[in-house]
């Protein structure tokens, strides 16, 4: 089966978006990260601020039942809580996108699984703590002081959403097509290796 999606889980300063945006680059498709909260906040009629801090939060495992249900009851949907509310909606756009466009890049968002079915090359990002609180420090200008309570935080949360919407844990490296370090390899490399295993890989489908 091709794999012609990418999809990317990421430790919190591993440079995972980064990354991400430059392996789209590389192969001319799209990458898609914070646009799909855009899209909901836009769908929703709710500002995306308001909705970031609801997007990771822990969702109750009601949840995960309404997803395997072809149409959820409207009634239903509408007293969930708003971090299940956007999950779901966030499903649908992303669901929208693969019925529109061949390849892209997803960032985050239970991606892996939630195109599952449609074949998707699935990569990890991870680095060592070290370098994680330097990118937080430098690159995303976060306080010293705060910056390791900041990456905890970023990281159980990402952990907790993707365990509990998927009933399968977010570390675990088997599940990936790729798993990659990005302070020993660097950004730039990350990206190259992505695109030339996803190239690679699909080439055995079309000889």
């Amino acid at each position: 089966m091709k794999k012609t999606i990418i999809t990317i889980e990421r430790q919190y300063g591993s440079g995972g978006s980064v990354i991400g945006q430059l392996a789209a680059e590389k192969l001319g498709i799209k990458c898609y990260n914070r646009q799909i909260l855009e899209m909901t906040a836009e769908r929703c009629g709710i500002a995306p601020n308001y909705l970031e801090s609801a997007e990771e939060n822990v969702p109750t495992s009601f949840l995960y039942s309404l997803l395997l249900s072809a149409n959820p009851a409207r009634a239903m949907e509408e007293n969930l809580p708003l971090s299940d509310k956007v999950f779901l909606m966030e499903s649908r756009i992303i669901n929208e996108i693969a019925d529109k466009e061949k390849s892209f890049v997803l960032v985050g968002r239970c991606g892996s699984y939630i195109l599952e079915d449609r074949g998707c090359f699935s990569v990890f990002i991870y680095a060592d703590r070290e370098s994680r609180l330097k990118r937080a420090i430098e690159q995303y200008n976060t306080e010293e002081k705060k910056a390791e309570s900041i990456m905890k935080k970023a990281d159980k949360r990402r952990e907790t959403f993707y365990n509990v919407n998927t009933g399968r844990v977010w570390q675990d490296k088997d599940q990936y097509s790729l798993c990659l370090n990005s302070a020993e390899l660097g950004d730039e490399l990350c990206a190259e290796i992505i695109v030339k295993a996803y190239t690679e890989y699909n080439k055995r489908f079309s000889e």
